[in-house]
């Protein structure tokens, strides 16, 4: 009998250590985003614990200011949970190699993990045990260690478009003010140079976004700045430019709206929200009122930029581009609970279809 239990302790072992080193190839080696239990459940976890003291925050400000800690405390205790599977795996594993207690087992596990050796097994199975505890040990301690500096430099290649934004749209930021400062300044033509831009950024917010899946939750250096009303500015001011100012048909701001909802609804579909697939239908409900619209369609009239006369028309083509990216961008925006700003983290997404 007592053979049966060292046998299903070894196995057992193995597939907790081949689970946790799974957990850290998908998480922390992998260019692409892979669904992974202990990943998910740790950062949920911690956002649990975190929701709990939100929930006492009033201001935003200080809602924020603890938001701020939740990737980089939701990446350190993932570091902890791996090296506690870890030892947890190899405790079973030097149990079932047999001389060993329970107790003895797992001070040994620890100590041969985190290199610290004031512990060690008796026999030459034990101590290759140990040697490939120690070594499993400092290989996590490294991936995590080279992983923060990748994560940070996508973080400042996002946020350096995030905060030029200000310059063009205002704090916080505005798809109307955004249009006015480019036809008071510099001319709306100048507007292609930018979508062309903007375009770029969204198909790095999706790569990056989607592989360093924590980047999502990491904040601006400023409280009023956010990724994500960002990216709905420069939607809705594309969407604008399409269907209200009176110009020829700007492909690049059709190519910036695609780029921007594929990046979106991509960076969605890790955290499993739901929207309504394509086709989109103009007439499909979104969380702009027709009021809303109407007010920045009179905003731009009276600031002289030249505006289509037919408003119906209009508004069935802001709805229209609006329809592709509304949904993930007001989930994300409450997801990350992100800076207010018009027509983003200012409502409520409406149902999905």
């Amino acid at each position: 009998m007592i053979i049966f239990f060292r046998v299903m302790a070894a196995v057992l072992g193995v597939l907790v250590v081949y689970g946790t080193l799974r957990s850290a190839i998908r998480t922390l080696l992998t260019p692409r985003n892979i669904r992974d239990p202990i990943t998910s459940s740790v950062f949920k976890f911690i956002r649990r614990l975190f929701d709990v003291r939100l929930r006492r925050q009033k201001s935003y400000e200080s809602k924020d200011h603890w938001m701020a800690y939740y990737a980089p405390v939701s990446l350190l205790v993932l570091l902890l949970t791996y090296l506690f599977f870890v030892q947890i795996g190899f405790m079973f594993l030097l149990w079932a190699s047999g001389g060993t207690a329970w107790g003895e087992a797992f001070t040994i596990s620890g100590s041969s993990l985190l290199t610290l050796g004031f512990a060690n097994g008796s026999t030459f199975l034990q101590t290759v045990l140990d040697f490939l505890a120690a070594a499993i040990g400092l290989i996590l301690v490294a991936l995590v260690i080279a992983y923060l500096p990748t994560m940070y430099s996508a973080y400042s290649e996002r946020e350096r478009a995030v905060t030029l934004l200000e310059v063009m749209a205002g704090d916080p930021p505005s798809a109307i003010t955004m249009l006015l400062r480019y036809y008071r300044n510099n001319g709306l033509e100048e507007l292609q140079n930018s979508w062309a831009k903007w375009e770029e950024w969204f198909a790095y917010l999706e790569e990056s976004h989607t592989a360093l899946a924590p980047l999502v939750f990491f904040r601006s250096s400023r409280p009023e700045y956010s990724w994500v009303t960002a990216a709905g500015t420069v939607l809705d001011a594309a969407s604008l430019t399409l269907s209200v100012v009176d110009s020829p048909f700007d492909a690049r701001a059709a190519l910036c709206i695609r780029s921007g909802y594929l990046a979106l609804r991509r960076i969605s579909d890790i955290f499993l929200v739901q929207y309504a697939p394509e086709p989109q239908f103009p007439d499909d409900p979104i969380s702009i009122s027709r009021e809303e619209f109407e007010a920045a369609y009179e905003e731009l009239l009276e600031a002289g930029v030249p505006v289509k006369s037919d408003r119906e028309q209009a508004w069935l083509n802001f709805a229209g581009w609006r329809v592709n990216y509304d949904h993930p961008l007001l989930a994300l925006s409450r997801l990350t609970i992100a800076a207010e700003a018009p027509w983003t983290s200012d409502r409520l997404p409406v149902s999905a279809a």
